[in-house]
This record gives C-alpha cells, sequence and structure tokens, in this order.
C-alpha cells in the first residue's frame, strides 16, 4: 500500500495479488499492520457469507526514527536497491558536497522537506509510482568514522 499510495488499498486478496503474496500470508501481514496501527479498514462487505475489509493507509507517510552510531540505515538500503532496479533513463541522481551554516543547512532540510510535502499532495494513485529519497547530513570525520567502525580500537 506504501508503495502505491493513498487509497490504493483494499480488500486482503487484491492486496494480496498487487504485491505478489499468497492471500493467507498476506491477510496475516495485514492485520499485523492494521494492529500497529499503519493500516485501517475503510469499508466492509459481506460475500457468500464472508465479510471482505478493504483497508487503506491509516496515514499519508511514516518516518522511520535514525539509526543509532554504527547501526544500519535500513531506509537508505531499501532506497539504494530500488534505485539500482530502476531504469537508466526514467532516474535523476545529484550528489553535491556543499559548505554550510547551520541556518543554511536547517533552511535546505526545511526546504527539502516543503517540496517533498508539495508534491506529495500533488500524487495522484491512479499514475504509476514515483519515489523520492533525498538525504542531507553533515559526513562523520575520518576519525568519527574510523570509531564508529571499530577501526581505531587498540588491539
Amino acid at each position: 500500500m506504501w508503495r502505491h499510495g493513498p487509497g490504493s488499498g483494499g480488500p486482503g486478496p487484491q492486496i494480496a495479488e498487487r504485491v505478489g503474496l499468497a492471500k493467507g500470508s498476506s491477510s496475516y501481514h495485514v492485520r499485523l499492520l492494521e494492529r500497529a496501527g499503519l493500516v485501517k479498514v475503510v469499508r466492509t462487505r459481506k460475500v457468500r457469507g464472508v465479510t471482505e475489509r478493504y483497508y487503506a493507509m491509516a496515514a499519508r507517510a511514516i518516518v522511520l526514527p535514525d539509526p543509532g552510531a554504527g547501526q544500519p540505515d535500513v531506509l537508505m538500503r531499501h532506497v539504494v536497491a530500488d534505485l539500482e532496479a530502476a531504469p537508466v533513463d526514467e532516474r535523476y541522481v545529484r550528489l553535491a558536497h556543499l559548505r554550510l551554516t547551520e541556518e543554511r543547512f536547517a533552511e535546505l532540510g526545511a526546504r527539502l522537506q516543503a517540496l517533498a510535502d508539495e508534491y506529495r499532495a500533488l500524487s495522484d494513485p491512479s499514475l504509476p509510482d514515483v519515489s523520492l529519497a533525498f538525504a542531507l547530513f553533515r559526513p562523520a570525520s575520518r576519525e568519527q568514522a574510523a570509531r564508529t567502525s571499530g577501526e581505531g580500537d587498540a588491539e
């Protein structure tokens, strides 16, 4: 549902088909998502004596916490995997090394977030999926990176 956007849910079997899972497996996972408050039932109907539940995302976005120092950033790993699988002619990738004051750093972060929010509001679930990922960060110094990875440990 997250990949397909708000309002793209449906009954469990349709969700299963959309994401390539067995119906039983998807039902279990959708119930887990419902218990966690990530999806909600938006409609029900009786079909041959069985209640069919239609699900949708409970929120327009999910913000994951930053991993702790030295911990893998699972979100970014998934972003890179999706990016690598995307057709080369359908992606835009840029890297810029900047030197910014704290004020400019915060301003750029706010502008990037506002731009993402603006385009999220324009998103049309009937159109093909587009992913936007950005990371604004101050790289660790070589000394910090060595300490985090354990390379600077004394033997």
